[in-house]
Parts: structure tokens; C-alpha cells; sequence
């Protein structure tokens, strides 16, 4: 996200503009569309490919100068005119790496960069079954790289990294992929980027919280009071899984990309036992819980960036 906004569609634009050029044409699976308004991005034709969630935060004026090739096309058809033209990258294998660290594990490049703090990996019930070698390595929803299988005092199902609590710098793990604990009803938005001006206050949209997600049905509450209406609270449709803060939220209207911004915090379903003492309830406001027999907790939280 940053490398497209800061370099490819920043520096890299800008230098092409300096040397006179008046079109900036990449490989990026998304569509361009003139509107009356100025140019919105689209998702690509191909819903696999599509790259629309990672152009999100580059300011909107820039796609007036961009060009996306491959937005109208499937990725097999951009296999074949690359064999029909000789060129020997037709047949390449798809790329899974982060461009600018390349295929490595992601845990060593981390590594480069973070010290870790080692800590306990406990259950939703508190009980400890492993260390983890610090809490930045770690994502919700995460299964590899617990080291927690052949336990004699576990069930024999896989583990899912569930909650963070780094006032005790513990790991929670349970062992359901529907545990209510990697559940959210809903979350937080902060440093929003529009692409599309906002109608209205409430807005009844589309959004992905990582990529390649199915679209999540919700309810967009904009902070009127945010500057620039940078700040929003998200109301989900259904429960949705692993929501996790400083993860970008994405949001559409169909197939148009409206912005997107920086998860802060999280409404979940449930909280571990053992997190509940550093847990704040979340208030009975309509917009925050879908069903109101549902107690809803902020269970996560991303820092805000300071002006």
C-alpha cells in the first residue's frame, strides 16, 4: 500500500512527469474510469488478480495520469499475448512475494528490523501451551509457525493466533477457525484516503479488510467531526473473521473503489477470560452491534498516528 502511494504512483510518477511524459501506464489488475468528477478506480475484470485493495491510499488526482492495461483483460489472456510475442516471462510462475523483500520468509526480514519480546502463548482459557517469540511476528487468524502441534493435553486441531494482549505480551490461541474470539461485529477506521466524496454520513457499502477477501456487506458511520472526515466506524452485515488492527480496510460501492483506511481498533464477538480486565465494554450506540444480545468488546487496538 505504502509502496504504491509514496513510490510507484509518488516518485516514480512524478519523474515520469519531468520528462515530459503525459500518460503513467503500469502493471496493476485494476481499471481506471473517467467520471464527470475526475478518475475512479475500479477493480479489475479479473476477481482474482485484482489490485484495487493496494492503490486505496494514493491520492485520487494521480489516476488522471495512469493508465492500467491489464484491468480489461484475465490473467491467462495476458499469458497469451506475452507467448504469442515471444516473450519468455509467459510461462513464469505467479509471483507470492512482498516486491520490494522479494520470496523470502517474512518472519526473517521482520527479523532485520524488530526485536522481539518473547512471552507466553496461552488458551482462551488461560492455560499456557507454548512461547512465542514476540507479538510483532504474529497476525490474527495466523495457523504456521506456532509450534503447538502433538500436544498430549490438546485436542489434535490445528491453532489459530486469536488475540494479542501486550500489557502481559501474551499470544491467545484457540483451536476453532469460527471461535468467537477471531470474530469481529464491526470496527474502527482511522487516516481514510477517499477516492469517491463521501454521500452522506451513513453509507451502505462493501469492504475488504485484506486482500483477496469476499466483499464484507456493511454500514459506514463517518466521524463528521474528523477532518477531512478521515475516521469512520464500520457496522458488519455478519460477524467476519480475523479483523486486525493496522490492517488496512478497503471499501466499495460495487465494483468502484471509495477509499479506504487503517484499522484502529476492533468490536468483537467475544474476549478471552484473561483479557478481560484490560478490555473496555463498547457503548449500546445502534451502529456499533448488529444484534443487541450480543456482548460486543473492543478486544484490539492500532495506535493512532499523532500530526
Amino acid at each position: 500500500v505504502l509502496c504504491n502511494r509514496e513510490i510507484k504512483f509518488g516518485r516514480c510518477l512524478d519523474y515520469a512527469l519531468r520528462l515530459g511524459g503525459q500518460l503513467f501506464a503500469t502493471g496493476h489488475y485494476a481499471r481506471c474510469v473517467a467520471l464527470e468528477d475526475g478518475a475512479a478506480l475500479y477493480q479489475a475484470c479479473d476477481a482474482d488478480k485484482d489490485q484495487s485493495y493496494f492503490l486505496h491510499s494514493v491520492a485520487r488526482g494521480r489516476f488522471e495520469q495512469v493508465l492500467f492495461p491489464l484491468g480489461d483483460l484475465l490473467k491467462q489472456q495476458v499469458r497469451e499475448i506475452a507467448r504469442v510475442r515471444g516473450l519468455p516471462v509467459h510461462d513464469k510462475p505467479d509471483s507470492t512475494g512482498i516486491c520490494f523483500i522479494g520470496e523470502r520468509p517474512f518472519a526473517a526480514f521482520l527479523g532485520r528490523y524488530l526485536r522481539g519480546e518473547p512471552g507466553p502463548i496461552e488458551t482462551d482459557a488461560g492455560r499456557v501451551v507454548g512461547r512465542h517469540r514476540g507479538l510483532a511476528f504474529y497476525t490474527l487468524g495466523q495457523r504456521s509457525g506456532l509450534r503447538l502441534g502433538g500436544r498430549a493435553d490438546a485436542a489434535a486441531a490445528p491453532w489459530y493466533v486469536a488475540d494479542k494482549d501486550p500489557v502481559r505480551n501474551a499470544l491467545i490461541v484457540v483451536q476453532r477457525p469460527d471461535h468467537p474470539l477471531l470474530l469481529s461485529v464491526g470496527f474502527e477506521v482511522t487516516d481514510i484516503n477517499w477516492l469517491a466524496e463521501p454521500a452522506g454520513c451513513v453509507i451502505e457499502c462493501t469492504v475488504k479488510t485484506r486482500y483477496r477477501q469476499h466483499d464484507l456487506a456493511c454500514r459506514l458511520q463517518v466521524d463528521a467531526s474528523a477532518p477531512r472526515a478521515t475516521s469512520a466506524r464500520v457496522t458488519l452485515e455478519s460477524p467476519a473473521r480475523a479483523v486486525t488492527p493496522g490492517q488496512y480496510a478497503v471499501f466499495y460501492d460495487g465494483e468502484r473503489c471509495l477509499g479506504g483506511g487503517v484499522i484502529a481498533r476492533r468490536v468483537g464477538v467475544a474476549v478471552a477470560p484473561t483479557a478481560r480486565a484490560v478490555a473496555r465494554p463498547v457503548s449500546s450506540d445502534p451502529q456499533v452491534s448488529i444484534d443487541p444480545m450480543a456482548r460486543s468488546t473492543i478486544i484490539g487496538e492500532f495506535p493512532r498516528r499523532t500530526p
